[in-house]
This record gives C-alpha cells, structure tokens and sequence, in this order.
C-alpha cells in the first residue's frame, strides 16, 4: 500500500489524537533495535513457537497522521523487519 493510500485510510479511520497499535516482526537478535526506536510506547513481545522472531506490538497515543507515518519510516530502516 502507498503512502498516501494509506495516510488516507488513517485519516478516515481514526480522530486524533487516539491510541495507535504498530505490530512489528523481527529476528529476535535484533529485538534490541526495534524496543530502543519506541520509547513512550507500551510494549508486548511474543516470542515465535522456535524463537527464532519476536512479534512485538506496540501501542502509543498518536497526535496525528503524520506522527504514525514517521514512526513507520523510522523502523524502515532496520533490515528484515516486517510491519503489519
């Protein structure tokens, strides 16, 4: 999904500020970058059934649109991450 087809999503779904859950998936040897990106967040990992990948979730009252983007931009720049 694109940027814009997806800041228009959030726009229609949400009324900010409001509390917005991001769900990320890493290799567990690199849970440490994901949780030092999310301070402020309240934070809940699972680990996979082997514990090779962590699922963590993470949630935060968002002031608007642009503010989850960021947050979504940020955690690009860590390899192999999956975001949901």
């Amino acid at each position: 999904m694109n940027n814009e087809k997806f800041k228009s999503l959030l726009d229609e779904t949400y009324q900010w500020p409001d509390y917005y859950e991001f769900k990320f998936i890493v290799k567990a040897n690199d849970k440490s970058l994901i949780i030092a990106k999310l301070t402020g967040f309240t934070i809940h990992e699972t680990p996979s059934k082997k514990g090779n990948y962590i699922s963590i979730s993470a949630r935060k009252l968002m002031k608007s649109t642009e503010e989850v983007l960021e947050v979504y931009e940020l955690m690009s720049t860590i390899k192999g991450i999956i975001s949901l």
